[in-house]
């Protein structure tokens, strides 16, 4: 069973139709008890990363997030939901992140770009990730979406699995462990998306 946990901070609707589209027994939750439970755990997120983290707090889950991953429950992150396992950010800077990662999130310096970062953009995908990761079977130079202004700066670079251009090289995605999270939406990727979301699906 693969729980999305919901904090009221993401975008469950379209998470969950991308799973069940692949044949995943998923569920969404707000249980403790369901998420430690779990074959494997989805984290959300949109909007503020300081938002997301007053939410994921109020709703009581961080130790159930934190004890996941402790146990080896894998866990994908998306978009905020990546941010929001690291340190801290720029965005919110009086706020601490789960900091189960080490590093901190920053504001895209983009000058001649416009910000947010909104659209389609291409992958550099990090060899060392490919073999059985998220991007297995999944072509070089993959386009996939973003939403997002702000992007994780990992203390340890060899965590990032993938990377985009946008004024500035900008970590796209990351995995150590069973911790695998994007800072685009897979979800809304079209059938790259969809590799990428079944890979973590029999991961």
């Amino acid at each position: 069973m693969i729980t999305i946990i919901n904090y009221g901070a993401g975008n469950l609707f379209s998470v969950e139709k991308a799973f069940t589209s692949l044949g995943a027994d998923v569920r969404v939750s707000s249980n403790e008890d369901d998420i430690l439970s779990s074959d494997k755990i989805v984290l959300p997120g949109v909007g503020a990363f300081g938002d997301c983290m007053n939410q994921l707090n109020v709703s009581g889950l961080i130790p159930a997030v934190r004890e996941s991953v402790t146990q080896g429950i894998p866990l994908l992150g998306i978009c905020v939901g990546l941010q929001i396992l690291f340190e801290g950010s720029e965005e919110s800077p009086r706020v601490k992140g789960l900091g189960l990662l080490n590093g901190y999130v920053r504001k895209i310096s983009a000058p001649y770009e416009k910000i947010p970062h909104m659209g389609w953009n291409l992958l550099d995908l990090a060899e060392r990730h490919r073999e059985n990761g998220l991007f297995k079977n999944v072509p070089q130079s993959p386009y996939v979406y973003f939403v997002h202004s702000y992007h994780v700066v990992p203390e340890d670079r060899s965590i990032i699995s993938s990377t985009c251009f946008y004024g500035e090289e900008i970590t796209a995605s990351i995995s150590v462990g069973n911790i695998m999270a994007t800072q685009f939406h897979p979800e809304k990727s079209g059938d790259i998306g969809l590799k990428i979301i079944q890979n973590f699906i029999y991961y």
